[in-house]
């Protein structure tokens, strides 16, 4: 399925001298020709394959109040776009990171959704071969690594206006200080928790296994059906349905998984995304620091890896073969 594009802005956020940035602003929309095109079905395939963080419009948001108008007609896109971009620039400019880069608003519709898209992207350079094969340099847009990405799907914002999930962002690899200013430029505030919905999930699957006696090898099997229905919808592209899940559950007891949930009040959303560093946790135990990194099958633990919680070690019988000849060379010991 391809993107169909309605309007696209383009304009410059420039940093100067003295950490100030500067906005060169278009004075048209951009053609939708072939090469707009393609850059935004490459961007809308980078941040749909992206881990995202959901949030909603604070009701004094001057983004959304602008966008509504735009919406309305009392406005067009393009004079939206240019106060936008100057109002990103005074929030981006409170941060001592603050770096330039080309902004994008691009409004667009896939699968019958209207969305609107707003970017920061970097500006690299590179070298190129021509075809009388000289060397020049060339300078592209670096979609791959965008991650001050924001996007409003419009069809839910204006048929659902109470959800909590109908503007998507990217944290970003600064950290939190990126998420807070473009937050603080889109008005908006965090709403639905992907990673506690999981993690809700991954409780209500332990509970709900403890409740019925399973055996180590039963309760791990369980939690392997579990995975592999979560996996499945990860890599379609699609979220967890909890009624979807339960019912390829073998019920416990006399409730079903979706019944149990609801009587004990985890408060899971009928469907939600599915985060994958938490669903690991189903089938396998990590972790890291102190200089030490860990990560092995759950079914090993009590098996070939033993805890003891009195004394906080772990005993692992029978080593990794790379792993025992490293030590082997390292110590010279057979």
């Amino acid at each position: 399925m391809s993107v169909d594009i309605s309007q696209i802005a383009l304009h410059q956020l420039v940093k100067r001298e003295e950490n100030q940035l500067d906005v060169v602003l278009r004075d048209s929309l951009l053609p939708t020709n072939a090469t707009a095109e393609e850059m935004v079905a490459e961007l809308h395939r980078v941040y749909s394959a992206k881990n995202k963080a959901y949030g909603l419009f604070d009701a004094e948001s001057e983004l959304a109040e602008a966008l509504r108008n735009c919406r309305k007609g009392q406005d067009d896109f393009l004079a939206f776009s240019r106060a936008a971009t100057g109002r990103l620039r005074d929030e981006l400019g409170k941060y001592p990171f603050a770096e330039g880069g080309v902004v994008l608003f691009i409004h667009y519709r896939y699968l019958a959704v209207e969305y609107l898209l707003v970017a920061v992207l970097s500006s690299l350079s590179s070298l190129r071969v021509n075809e009388q094969l000289d060397i020049s340099s060339t300078h592209y847009l670096d979609i791959n690594h965008a991650d001050i990405v924001a996007r409003v799907d419009l069809t839910e914002w204006e048929t659902n206006p109470e959800s909590t999930r109908y503007l998507t962002f990217l944290r970003g690899r600064v950290g939190r200080k990126v998420s807070d200013f473009f937050m603080d430029f889109l008005g908006a505030s965090v709403g639905l928790d992907t990673k506690a919905q999981n993690r809700g999930l991954l409780q209500a699957v332990d509970d709900y296994c403890a409740e019925s006696n399973l055996d180590k090898n039963e309760r791990q099997n369980y939690r392997q059906q579990v995975y592999s229905y979560c996996n499945e919808q990860l890599q379609a592209g699609e979220e967890i349905a909890l009624e979807e899940l339960s019912n390829e559950l073998p019920p416990l007891g006399e409730k079903s998984f979706q019944a149990f949930t609801q009587d004990q009040g985890y408060e899971l959303e009928e469907h939600f995304p599915a985060d994958r560093s938490t669903l690991r946790q189903l089938t396998k135990y990590a972790g890291s620091g102190g200089g030490l990194t860990l990560n092995f099958d759950a079914m090993l633990l009590g098996e070939r890896i033993f805890w003891d919680p009195a004394t906080d070690t772990l005993t692992i019988k029978g080593t990794p073969p790379n792993l025992r000849d490293q030590l082997q060379r390292r110590t010279g010991k057979p």
